[in-house]
């Protein structure tokens, strides 16, 4: 029996012997610990089309967020009805 040339070009049929010994579950590991890329919609791309772009939006957005909500949390926790009842 006579191997096949190496070639770099694509056959018109594969065997499944020629694609080797497949791994059960070889990338299920990564795919439970998720990814961080996010696709944008296109309008949102037009406005923010870098990632540094986005980061720094975020991380403003962040920030407003922490401040804003420091601002409005009353002292000791307690709501007015709960203090004057």
């Amino acid at each position: 029996m006579r191997k096949a040339k190496e070639s770099s070009e694509l056959r018109r049929r594969y065997k499944r012997e020629d694609l080797g010994q497949g791994v059960r579950g070889k990338y299920l590991k990564s795919y439970h610990e998720g990814t961080n890329l996010v696709l944008l919609s296109p309008d949102v791309a037009e406005v923010f089309p870098t990632e540094r772009a986005v980061n720094e939006a975020l991380r403003y957005l962040m920030d407003v967020a922490q401040k804003s909500s420091s601002l409005t949390r009353r002292p000791g926790g307690r709501s007015k009805k709960a203090r004057a009842g």
